[in-house]
């Protein structure tokens, strides 16, 4: 079956997105406070409620994990640049990565949500990268489309692929 990708606005009610049937939900980055994005996030939010696999980058990462009830709040010095440096956690490795953003997820934010934190950056040890134990939803916080490693994140497209290939109804 051949893949079929549709976009929709942030601003997209939830239930007319849903409609459209999607295998799984991809948030993008984008600009600006994710603050400013709390109807997007209670739409990511009826999105999960439903089984549907998700997968954030960037202001998405941040966009998801506010839809589970984490905090976000603005860094003293952004990220910036298709050099920086994120440990994944599970394998060890260092990823060279892609960012541009002025805001992150607060980690203890996240310490009652069932979630497991995949990604630190070395710079400044902030939250990168997070993926829930009982929902189908992963998240970084930098640009795996980027490619600065130039292959370092592309096993998280794959993983999302999975993610949706095993989950029921997707």
């Amino acid at each position: 079956m051949p893949t079929r990708l549709t976009v929709v606005p942030a601003q997209t009610p939830a239930a007319e997105a849903l409609a459209l049937g999607p295998d799984g939900i991809f948030l993008s980055n984008g600009p600006g406070d994710p603050k400013m994005y709390d109807v997007a996030a209670q739409n990511v939010g009826r999105a999960l409620a439903l089984g549907k696999p998700i997968f954030g980058i960037c202001l998405g990462h941040q966009i998801l994990a506010r839809a589970i009830g984490a905090e976000t709040y603005k860094l003293k010095f952004g990220h910036r640049g298709a050099n920086q440096p994120v440990k994944h956690l599970a394998s060890g490795r260092i990823e060279i990565t892609s960012q541009n953003h002025g805001f992150a997820v607060d980690p203890e934010s996240l310490a009652d949500k069932d979630v497991e934190i995949t990604h630190i950056n070395l710079n400044d040890q902030t939250l990168e990268g997070f993926r829930s134990h009982r929902e189908p939803l992963y998240a970084v916080q930098y640009h795996p489309e980027a490619s600065p490693g130039p292959h370092d994140a592309r096993y998280l497209f794959d993983a999302f692929k999975e993610m949706m290939d095993a989950t029921p109804g997707a």
